[in-house]
């Protein structure tokens, strides 16, 4: 590596070196142009805070605002999101199936995540070479792993094949303009990645936002569920795989649902209980940032400037949930009434069904200035997880009954009895939908099963074929999304996805 790549690499990870966890130094500065990547992995410090740069780029996909926000691409996916912002085109152009390769929201994942591998890598190589603690190294390992696996599961189920990058690259490396890895090969890398952050000795639990081993086993759950559907349908053994790595976590017993769905966007319940791993943000330090998306288009509600009315639930969805679930009731997971800013006694109809469940009360009403973090992996997700795989391994037990009913007893719905293994199948499909929605996850639902869910009928239709509510019709070509357009342009070896 020449002094300039070097100095390039090394800068991006000092950059973005600020504490993703809950510990006091949040923001760890360093004067990146005192430090060459060999000066400086020589202290036990510098292998925490090259970990903690790995961290920084989940964040960037949530930023927001009158341009929308990349994290609201897998939810315009899904034809249950609506906007009113007119000027996020991106929006608009997934959300009427009419994407290309030039969509900013692509770019935005797919460069914010190459530079966590890319750190991820760094850290895997050079943290072994400094002197310090064995078991702290071996954890912090552990760490880079995770991240670096959570890192290509996003990658390789939004693009499909991508370049696979397991070692840092310089200007002279092979791996400069890589081609492209077969979703089979990713997946593989993404197991083996989890398998050694299993074996890495991290705590169970860790309320500081890092990495745990309840977050590694969820989404190695997660994985080996997404490996027994599409793309590679590696079928039962996956299933059994999947429902062991989640049956492990509520064995486990580290973790528990919420008893309130407030519990969702109260900034005192980061990192403990139902939420297992989160994107981390702090108020007045690194402020959460997708408010001003899930608040209506200016109207006057919100201690915000920006009201960009960005994302919320498209109205078919909303009323396709029973009467009788809590969470479809008013302030639980949606919204359609607030306060005027300037008089909290006047209530204001919003006009549609907007997300509650990101909802910052006190940034809303108050300091404009959110605390709270993202949810990537709570425990609802995880006795789901369960309880679809088991079912597909062995139809519906007990423990698979035990794990949806938690479910749907928060939610104040009857207990699922005497089903069928086809109709239990459905039954998780529905709690997926209507208990994670608007989490970055139902898209890669529809994906790994090839179905998407009908609000009218209340059932599942093919992907292919399936018909939005408002709408649009799915095609092949959106199971995945494009490689963006720059990326095609810099690196000749790789191969466009179909139809873009």
């Amino acid at each position: 590596m020449n002094k300039i790549s070097k100095n390039i690499s090394l800068l991006t990870t000092i950059l973005s070196m600020f504490c993703a966890t809950g510990c006091s130094d949040f923001l760890e500065e360093s004067d990146p142009s005192n430090f060459t990547v060999e000066n400086y992995f020589t202290q036990p410090a510098h292998a925490r805070s090259s970990v903690n740069a790995i961290y920084a780029p989940m964040r960037e996909p949530l930023n927001s605002g009158f341009g929308g926000g990349a994290w609201m691409m897998p939810e315009f996916a899904t034809g249950l999101a609506a906007t009113d912002l007119g000027q996020a085109v991106n929006s608009y152009f997934i959300k009427d199936l009419r994407n290309t390769s030039d969509n900013g929201y692509g770019q935005t994942y797919w460069t914010s995540y190459y530079r966590g591998i890319a750190n991820a890598n760094l850290s895997i190589q050079k943290i072994p070479t400094i002197t310090m603690n064995e078991a702290e190294a071996k954890a912090l390992m552990g760490e880079a792993y995770f991240l670096r696996a959570w890192y290509y599961f996003n990658l390789v189920r939004m693009f499909g094949s991508i370049p696979l990058v397991t070692e840092p690259v310089d200007l002279q490396s092979e791996q400069l303009r890589p081609a492209q890895a077969t979703p089979e090969v990713v997946y593989n890398q993404i197991v083996q990645d989890l398998q050694t952050a299993e074996a890495s000795g991290l705590p169970w639990t860790d309320a500081s936002g890092k990495v745990s081993m309840g977050a590694v086993k969820s989404l190695l759950s997660q994985v080996y569920l997404t490996m027994a559907g599409f793309p590679l349908q590696k079928g039962a053994s996956h299933y059994q795989l999947a429902a062991q790595k989640s049956e492990e976590v509520i064995d486990s017993k580290q973790f528990k649902l919420f008893a309130s769905y407030n519990d969702f966007h109260d900034p005192s319940k980061k990192n403990i209980e139902e939420n297992i791993f989160m994107i981390q943000f702090r108020t007045q330090i690194l402020p959460s940032n997708w408010q001003v998306s899930i608040i209506p288009y200016n109207k006057n509600i919100s201690q915000y400037s920006d009201e960009t009315g960005g994302i919320y639930a498209t109205g078919d969805f909303v009323k396709s949930y029973d009467p009788a679930d809590l969470r479809a009731k008013e302030k639980q997971f949606f919204f359609t009434k607030f306060t005027n800013e300037a008089n909290r006694n006047q209530e204001v109809d919003l006009g549609g069904y907007f997300i509650y469940k990101h909802f910052d009360m006190v940034a809303q009403t108050s300091s404009a200035n959110s605390d709270l973090n993202w949810p990537v992996i709570r425990y609802a997700d995880v006795l789901l997880t369960y309880a679809e795989a088991s079912n597909e391994v062995s139809g519906p037990t007990a423990k698979a009954y035990e794990a949806v009913n938690a479910i749907r007893t928060r939610a104040q719905l009857p207990n699922l009895t005497g089903l069928s293994k086809d109709m239990f199948r459905e039954a998780v499909w529905r709690e997926r939908w209507y208990e994670l929605c608007y989490e970055n996850i139902t898209w890669f639902d529809m994906v790994r099963l090839r179905k998407a869910f009908n609000v009218k009928t209340k059932t599942f239709d093919n992907y292919v074929g399936h018909k939005f509510s408002y709408g649009p019709t799915l095609t092949e070509r959106e199971l995945l999304f494009p490689i963006p357009t720059s990326e095609m342009r810099n690196n000749t070896n790789l191969r466009q996805n179909n139809g873009y």
